[in-house]
């Protein structure tokens, strides 16, 4: 099934990757294949442990309906630093007309759908059920989050991601109307900028991002980044949090994971420092 990702004249050693079993760890990043640029495994599975693990280590699953789930670590490595969005003039008219309504966490698994359906010039989209289903559990537990632009009551655009310490994954967008996803996006670096978050993944390199302000960056700079990002305990806990709401109060686990039983260690470490609900500031852009 790997077969249209690997090019024929590719040499067999260079076109070996680690099948993922239950348990399994991820092999080291520097294994990554050349060629697709970044592919490091295959197999596994997409439960809480697995994701959080992938993305503390640079690696996210990204697959076609018939494949196994396959992990990747690219280089270089898309990225969007808060403070380097770009607002065109056009963009920050709409900003100041504020005719829209910003929500945060309000309907995370419609803006997955949404950000699911196919683009104009794709067969498919990678976001399928069981994607879906394991960034729903990842929301539950308040580690992922949406952004959403709403306008006369509609939801027209928006985006979602993962967050831990003051590291964002953003994962998808979607837009309705002209700029809804930019308002969005606008909105998060903005947030993100004040919560002293660093970072923001894109993941792969496209002509849009770029235009916003997203850049490239060696692997080896974006994971040193990382490690410093993902081990801040949450930089916002002070920002727009009710004293009596603690944290993960709104998307508490059935049973908090215990210490010291391998996975579940790393899921309540993870917990701990960075389950919390997303509130935006309303005066980001007035």
């Amino acid at each position: 099934m790997l077969n249209g990702l690997i090019p024929k004249n590719t040499p067999p050693n260079h076109c070996m990757i680690k099948l993922l079993r239950q348990n399994t760890d991820f092999p080291p990043v520097e294994l990554v294949l050349l060629q697709p640029n970044g592919l490091l495994a295959a197999g596994g599975d997409l439960m809480p442990e697995r994701l959080l693990d992938a993305y503390r280590h640079g690696i996210f699953p990204w697959f076609s309906a018939g494949d196994p789930i396959l992990w990747w670590s690219p280089d270089p490595r898309m990225v969007l630093f808060p403070d380097e969005f770009k607002i065109s003039r056009t963009l920050l008219k709409t900003l100041r007309r504020g005719n829209y309504e910003i929500r945060t966490d309000s309907a995370f698994e419609q803006v997955m759908r949404a950000c699911a359906q196919p683009r104009e010039g794709q067969d498919g989209t990678w976001i399928q059920e069981e994607i879906i289903e394991a960034y729903v559990r990842l929301y539950d537990m308040g580690l992922a989050h949406s952004i959403e632009t709403w306008m006369e009551g509609d939801l027209v655009g928006g985006l979602y991601g993962v967050s831990l310490g003051r590291m964002f994954y953003g994962e998808s967008m979607f837009s309705c109307k002209t700029d809804a996803s930019k308002i969005a996006l606008a909105h998060l670096t903005a947030q993100l900028k004040r919560w002293k978050f660093g970072m923001i993944d894109c993941q792969m390199n496209t002509p849009h991002l770029a235009t916003l302000g997203a850049c490239e960056i060696p692997r080896r700079e974006f994971l040193l980044r990382l490690q410093e990002l993902i081990h801040y305990p949450n930089g916002h806990d002070k920002d727009g949090v009710p004293e009596n709401e603690t944290r993960g109060a709104r998307f508490p686990l059935p049973n908090p994971p215990p210490e010291g039983e391998g996975p579940n260690e790393l899921l309540r470490e993870i917990y701990v420092n960075t389950a919390l609900p997303w509130r935006f500031d309303h005066d980001l852009f007035a």
